[in-house]
């Protein structure tokens, strides 16, 4: 076997998985990094182990190859934080961390504690590489873990506190990568005939039926064939927050997003349903509303790539075990079409989600300034590019975005946060960098910017030309009815220093960062600036003042149900 560094392999082996991009925070991989100067892998060093992580996750999402984020032993713990988001939104990524080598284990090393287990929670895969001769089999494994089955982040600690271990020569095997596992799904596998049977002679038996498309679908690349299989069945679609656009928001069997952060009219038809076919999902708390959208009792399906996740929430009259897109084939073209009509079902549906319009559309219709951030979201449908994709915050952004944004042409994209509020800014970069030719717009807060605000200085130094539009109402009034509540229901003395922000022109902040900043506040200004932007070919923040007082429904739960936070 030929002699070389570990250093020089994982560069080659990078390069050899078709990694464009490695999103990181200095000093780590020196020697890797220097190898990668003549293999046209984009080094982008970024302010945030955590902004590195979420960079790389909306990459893997966007492509759906793994993405690679990589920090020193001293900022593992903060790209562990970052990984969680990866997690709970089921991401192929890869983390490479220094730490201790075996010579410096229990000896109290400059700037070492022992932090390998904080990477149990938030990976599929939790590994150590003391040696470079494990490099081959551990890459391997690496990428195997990632993409196959549910993917999920995976972790490699490298001894030595920026991994230096890796600059050892060792006589290591040419590089070779397996392609299956460079892209997730990894594998395709069929359900078996006998389950597809029993799953269309459930869904034919039904009177009130709907479909609840997961991120699965989307991992998939499903989304043909679950609009096919509910227009041949006549059944219901909502989706989940990761699987937005699947069908067409105008669509006659669309009906949205479904769960706590939703419409009513997904909430209501879900909660009526007799039958609840689950594709690509977990049915976790979000989507199911805290596991009462549907309510318990209700005859479920799943259609899962984990059978670890089948009834696991929900008992299954009926379980289909493998890939979205091959399984949703096998059921179109065993079904028979007409077999149950459910046309009465649909049509209430249908009102439901008329009813749902109606009451939406005062508000995102609304030229109220300060300005409603419905209305915000009424531009965003009317003005983001056939291609585009969208990346949304979590909380009000993602309450607002999943709801009252539409998505209508099957080549627009929604990626939305997991959970971690500050997400989306730096995903949109990762996005773009994934997609340098589609436009990117980002949706997210004030206080949700201000997380990672440095991170415009990266997207102007490498040109990361995302739009990112900052609902700024100089608050997190997400906590606004918290405090009124807890304080009886009017808040006093200095109970606005919990949740209010001084005023700020992010426009401005933008500017100073070498960004381009426009500021919108009125309806009108914000058409035109988003217009605008798009057509600047440049980072650019758009500044979008709204009403500190405007807040997201909670989730419609039954009369009488307690609805949550």
């Amino acid at each position: 076997m030929p002699k070389t560094t570990g250093a020089r392999y994982i560069a080659e082996f990078l390069k050899a998985s078709d990694v464009s991009h490695l999103f990181f925070v200095p000093s780590i991989l020196l020697d890797t990094m220097a190898a990668m100067e003549d293999l046209d892998i984009r080094r982008v060093m970024v302010h945030g182990e955590k902004a590195a992580a979420y960079m790389a996750d909306a990459f893997a999402r966007v492509t759906g190859r793994p993405g690679v984020c990589c920090a020193q032993q001293i900022g593992a713990s903060n790209l562990a934080a970052g990984l969680r988001d990866a997690y709970m939104a089921c991401t192929p990524l890869i983390a490479l961390t220094g730490g201790y080598s075996p010579a410096t284990r229990n000896r109290n090393p400059y700037q070492g504690v022992e932090d390998f287990h904080q990477f149990d929670g938030v990976t599929k895969f939790n590994a150590y590489v003391d040696t470079p001769q494990r490099l081959p089999d551990m890459l391997r494994q690496a990428y195997r873990e990632a993409t196959s089955g549910t993917p999920r982040p995976v972790h490699l600690r490298l001894g030595g506190h920026h991994g230096q271990m890796v600059e050892g020569e060792a006589d290591l095997e040419h590089v070779s990568v397996e392609k299956r596992f460079q892209r997730a799904p990894a594998f395709r596998p069929k359900a078996p005939d006998e389950d597809v049977a029993d799953a269309l002679r459930a869904i034919e038996k039904a009177e009130r039926p709907i479909i609840v498309a997961g991120g699965g679908v989307v991992y998939s690349g499903a989304q043909t064939e679950v609009v096919k299989l509910a227009e041949t069945l006549n059944v219901p679609v909502a989706t989940s927050m990761n699987a937005k656009g699947t069908i067409p928001d105008t669509h006659s069997l669309a009906v949205g997003i479904v769960g706590t952060y939703s419409r009513a009219c997904a909430n209501r038809a879900v909660h009526e349903a007799d039958l609840v076919f689950f594709i690509g999902s977990q049915t976790g708390g979000q989507v199911t509303a805290n596991w009462t959208k549907p309510p318990r009792g209700t005859p479920v399906i799943e259609l899962n790539i984990n059978p670890a996740d089948m009834g696991r929430n929900y008992p299954n009259v009926a379980s289909l075990c493998g890939d979205a897109k091959v399984v949703l084939s096998q059921m179109i073209a065993a079904a028979r079409p007409g077999k149950n009509s459910n046309a009465e079902w649909v049509k209430r549906v249908q009102g439901f989600v008329a009813e749902w319009r109606a009451e939406a559309d005062r508000q995102r219709r609304s030229d109220a300034v300060p300005m409603r951030p419905e209305r915000v979201c009424a531009e965003l449908t009317a003005g983001l590019p056939k291609d585009a994709i969208l990346v949304s915050d979590t909380g009000h952004s993602g309450m607002w975005t999943g709801a009252m944004i539409e998505l209508n042409e099957p080549t627009q994209r929604y990626l939305r946060c997991a959970g971690s509020l500050g997400w989306a800014f730096p995903a949109a970069l990762g996005a773009k960098c994934a997609a340098p030719d589609r436009p990117v717009v980002c949706f997210t807060g004030d206080g949700g910017f201000y997380y990672h605000i440095a991170e415009l200085e990266t997207a102007a130094r490498h040109g990361i030309n995302a739009v990112i539009v900052v609902n700024n109402n100089s608050a997190l009034n997400q906590e606004i009815p918290l405090y009124d509540s807890v304080y009886g229901g009017q808040q006093r003395g200095k109970s606005s220093e919990m949740w209010k922000f001084t005023d700020r022109n992010f426009a401005q902040i933008a500017e100073s960062f070498g960004c381009a900043g426009l500021r919108a506040e009125t309806p009108a200004q914000f058409k035109d600036a988003l217009a605008k932007a798009l057509a600047m070919q440049r980072p650019v923040v758009i500044d979008t003042v709204t009403d500190m007082r405007a807040f997201a429904r909670r989730a419609w739960q039954p009369e009488g149900a307690s609805s949550g936070h």
